[in-house]
């Protein structure tokens, strides 16, 4: 039976063939959708689907015998339900006049179910990211607003003591300079009076010859007088 059958066979129950074939392919629409997503799809008494992971592996070519790395994949299975088992093995019969699954109570298909709760965590999940990203935007905005007030103030009392220990420097220059200048001085000062003293020639005490010669020119004079 390929689909065209199946809603061949069902179209009586559903009302016409457009409701038939809508019908199969929402049904098997949900069951693809569930399994991509790695949900498992149960039916109770018919069976379920789930997605499988096959780790890689080495297999053989059936033609060539050569051996042929198979990458990771995944793939879907099917498990028949017990009553699909009993029913298919005739430990029990198809009933006549009934369908040959019974009806599943509530939320036995887990498809949908969880699908709507997959979303619910999806939105949730997307609501508190969002959230997140505001509180951190909220508290770095903050953040640098308080760095930029703070930068101006750094920045003054950084100037304020570049500027005091630049007069701190150029008192300390000005006084060395002084200093500087009142020893040179103090030098020059020193330096003249020695040349000064050493300029100025000794006296010499007048000798015997001389003090003989005046007293004879005296004794010269007092004759002629």
């Amino acid at each position: 039976m390929n689909k065209a059958q199946l809603v061949e066979a069902i179209q009586d129950q559903l009302g016409g063939r457009q409701q038939a074939a809508e019908a199969v392919d929402v049904v098997l629409d949900a069951i693809v959708r569930s399994v991509v997503a790695g949900e498992r799809v149960s039916v109770t008494g018919f069976g379920s689907f789930e997605k499988v992971d096959r780790p890689a592996r080495y297999a053989r070519n059936p033609q060539t015998g050569e051996r042929v790395r198979v990458r990771k994949t995944s793939v879907p299975r099917f498990r028949a339900g017990a009553g699909f088992k009993e029913l298919v093995s005739g430990a029990k019969k198809l009933p006549k006049n009934d369908v040959a699954v019974k009806k599943a109570p509530k939320g036995s298909l887990m498809g949908g179910t969880s699908a709507k709760k997959t979303a619910a965590k999806k939105s949730t999940a997307k609501k508190a990211a969002k959230a997140t990203a505001k509180r951190t935007a909220a508290k770095t905005s903050a953040a640098k607003k308080a760095t930029a007030k703070r930068m101006p103030a750094k920045k003054t009392a950084a100037k304020k003591a570049t500027a005091k220990t630049a007069a701190k420097k150029a008192t300390a220059k000005k006084s060395a300079a002084k200093k500087t200048a009142a020893k040179k001085a103090t030098a020059k000062k020193s330096t003249t009076k020695k040349a000064t003293a050493k300029k100025a020639p000794a006296r010499k005490a007048p000798g015997r010859r001389t003090a003989a010669r005046k007293t004879t020119a005296k004794r010269a004079t007092a004759r002629k007088r």
